[in-house]
């Protein structure tokens, strides 16, 4: 029998809207807080609890929430304090839907729902083991589900270092491994992987792994089978055979036969999610020192490894190099902006303004990489005054080429000109050479090689569209007394063409089934809306790039 909750306490900035939940350490309580304006779950201890040293636990599991709450599986922490009655308390996240406890009792997950939430909730105790801190109490009633229908680890109340081999006080028997009742109980990171391996199978089975309808199960019964018998099977049909070796793996008797960390479980899971066709869960991991490999392997979506970054106020830079200081400054000597009053400055002063020498050679100015490019105008050479060996209007030498003394005639300067046989032998000439390069083409034309016909046909580019599966048409849905009949077209059928259908609810993507009918009736008796997405899968393994959904209700 449940007891009633203990007083609320008077917290200054939140008000209290009602009870939540009571426990054996504390009860929660929903407040609202003022500022910012939000419901908030408000966690506070026991007042015969502090007596008996739990208060130091109670601080621990606010410390270790805080560290850990930026993971996305796990509740996130506001603040924590001491109430006036001198209770401590904890402000956390409101998460209003019911914990995984209470929707496995109702009824079973789906295959693809419990994939999704072990893997997220993987990479949520990998997050932990990476920060030091073992959990020590992991189940179905310590996940809870946010708003955004997320799974959200909580109540690390009894969690310790990862590197102390404590004993397993406060664990939860249904969920916990063979050492946590020896002679000289033990934990450690493969205590928390059989506890994830035990909690994925509750949500499927409906109850704890050596749980059995009908019989006894009390504490005694509980541990003799987890130390005796072997990890029972599922008993569902849509549980496939590689999930329940996975289970089994990580449930296994002996410590060192287990997955050897969190993540290496949630890998496993993965890849039963890629052999059903399902949607791939990134599994999310919060690490302050993460390795190279693990950063390099992020690129593929599936782990996806944050690094913990931190800005010293002290320094002058940060961690991180802003976007301003990765832009190059092209106008930046290499040695860094010279002074105006220095030699330096000057001599690119000079370099920007300086015009070219009557030495310089003719053609475009180019400046050093280091310079900015500056434009020059083109020199004007003054005319020079007619001479008496100059004739009047005629077009001035350039200096070179200008006489050295007075009455020395110029460099090059035409004397007399052609006589008139010289025009005529030298049109004699062009006319002979263009004969002959006449004759010598028409003759080169002759020794050319007739054109090959050919009856062959240019290559054709190929059609990338037809490699593709084409998706399924007409999908249509009939509902009669509840039984609900999908029918499909397959607009281009070969040969080992097959159907992957899975029903689609609120709660997402039900289990993956098979068929190589156009057709599927679903089982039970469906009332409301159903939806069901199906896809072409070729013998080959190729399969159409998107399923086609159908409705019906």
């Amino acid at each position: 029998m449940s007891r009633a909750p203990s007083p609320p306490p008077e917290l200054p900035g939140f008000e209290y809207l009602r009870p939540l939940g009571t426990g054996g350490f504390a009860d929660v309580f929903l407040y609202e807080q003022q500022l910012p304006k939000r419901e908030v779950a408000v966690k506070v201890l026991l007042a015969d609890r502090l007596a008996a040293g739990a208060a130091e636990e109670f601080t621990n599991e606010a410390n270790v929430m805080a560290m850990l709450s930026t993971h996305p599986a796990i509740v996130t922490i506001y603040q924590a304090g001491v109430a006036t009655d001198g209770r401590p308390y904890i402000v956390m996240e409101y998460c209003p839907r019911p914990n995984l406890q209470v929707r496995t009792r109702k009824e079973p997950f789906s295959v693809a729902e419990a994939l999704r939430v072990g893997v997220q909730v993987s990479g949520a105790v990998e997050t932990a083991h990476r920060a030091g801190v073992l959990h020590r109490d992991i189940k179905p009633a310590n996940i809870l589900v946010t708003v955004y229908n997320r799974p959200a680890l909580t109540d690390f109340g009894i969690a310790s270092t990862t590197g102390v081999d404590s004993d397993a006080a406060g664990m939860s028997i249904p969920w916990s491994p063979p050492e946590s009742f020896a002679e000289n109980p033990s934990t450690g990171v493969r205590t928390d992987v059989y506890a994830l391996g035990a909690t994925v199978f509750t949500l499927l089975a409906g109850r704890s792994p050596f749980e059995r309808k009908g019989e006894r199960n009390s504490s005694a019964d509980l541990i003799e089978r987890i130390e005796r018998m072997a990890v029972p099977r599922i008993e569902r049909a849509d549980v496939p055979e590689n999930l329940q070796a996975v289970l089994a793996r990580a449930m296994a008797k002996r410590p060192d036969d287990r997955y050897p960390s969190a993540v290496a479980f949630a890998r496993a899971l993965q890849k039963v999610q890629i052999e059903l066709a399902h949607s791939v869960t990134p599994i999310d991991i919060v690490d302050e020192h993460p390795s190279h490999d693990e950063l390099e392997d992020d690129d593929d979506g599936l782990t996806r490894v944050r690094e913990v970054r931190s800005i010293n106020p002290d320094t002058q830079s940060a961690t991180r190099p802003s976007a301003t200081t990765l832009r190059k400054q092209p106008s930046e000597p290499a040695g860094g902006m010279p002074r105006f009053d220095s030699p330096a400055a000057e001599e690119l002063d000079q370099t920007q303004r300086r015009a070219p020498s009557a030495s310089s050679a003719p053609g475009p100015q180019t400046d050093d990489d280091d310079a900015p490019t500056v434009l020059r105008a083109p020199r004007v050479v003054a005319p020079v005054a007619a001479t008496a060996g100059t004739p009047a209007g005629a077009q001035p030498l350039p200096e070179q080429a200008q006489p050295q003394h007075p009455g020395e005639p110029a460099a090059g300067r035409r004397r007399g000109g052609m006589p008139w046989w010289g025009w005529l032998i030298a049109a004699a000439g062009v006319v002979a050479v263009v004969l002959g390069i006449v004759l010598a083409s028409a003759f080169a034309d002759g020794l050319k090689p007739a054109a090959q016909q050919t009856t062959e046909a240019p290559p054709q580019p190929k059609d990338p569209i037809a490699g593709l599966v084409p998706e399924v048409t007409d999908l249509k849905g009939a509902a009669d007394d509840g039984v609900v009949t999908f029918t499909w077209k397959n607009p281009a059928p070969e040969d080992g063409d097959a159907y992957i259908w899975y029903e689609v609810t609120l709660d997402g993507q039900g289990d993956t089934n098979a068929t190589e009918k156009t057709s599927v009736t679903l089982d039970g008796t469906h009332t409301g809306r159903t939806c069901i997405e199906v896809l072409i899968k070729r013998a080959d393994g190729r399969s159409s790039p998107e399923p086609v959904r159908g409705c019906v209700g």
